[in-house]
């Protein structure tokens, strides 16, 4: 449900009219909207924010680790339309478990990379991403770099070996 604040906003009204149930919450600030969205429903949100509002521009994804809180993770989805001079935040938080949500690759092919990059350096899979492996660090590499739980100077064995 939207706040208050963002009641009148024309962004977050359509999102609210178009897909009932999807936006848990959201702010204005500096002029930018933020709008936390329910993580099953992300595709359609990105579809609904790229064809009927312009956001024709995915300029990134990012993971945000809130270990020990819960839900650990929080999804960062960076819209951007050229025609508005709009940008859009959209957030999803996933638990610790099995940091799992479905990819927006089929909404905009550049989310391809951003995604590998988010399962490479935090370990969140994106359920239905055509070539889901890691793109920075080694395919063997142990862990995932960016959790606040990985050792600061890496494991002892930071690749894993088969001769070990």
């Amino acid at each position: 449900m939207l706040p208050d604040q963002l009641k009148d906003h024309a962004v977050a009204g359509a999102v609210e009219a178009a897909a009932p149930a999807a936006v848990l919450g959201g702010k204005l600030d500096r002029g930018e909207l933020t709008l936390e969205i329910a993580p099953e429903r992300i595709v359609e949100v990105c579809r609904l924010l790229r064809n009927a509002e312009q956001c024709e521009r995915l300029s990134g994804v990012t993971a945000v680790d809130r270990h020990p809180a819960e839900p650990r993770f929080e999804l960062v989805y960076h819209l951007h339309s050229l025609a508005r001079n709009l940008r859009v935040r959209l957030k999803c938080r996933l638990g610790e478990e099995q940091p799992e949500i479905d990819s927006v690759t089929a909404v905009w092919r550049s989310a391809n990379w951003y995604e590998r990059e988010v399962y490479d350096l935090f370990g969140v899979r994106f359920r239905g991403h055509p070539d889901l492996r890691r793109i920075l660090m080694p395919d063997n590499w142990v862990g995932h770099p960016l959790r606040k739980d990985y050792p600061v100077h890496g494991y002892r064995y930071s690749y894993a070996d088969p001769e070990t």
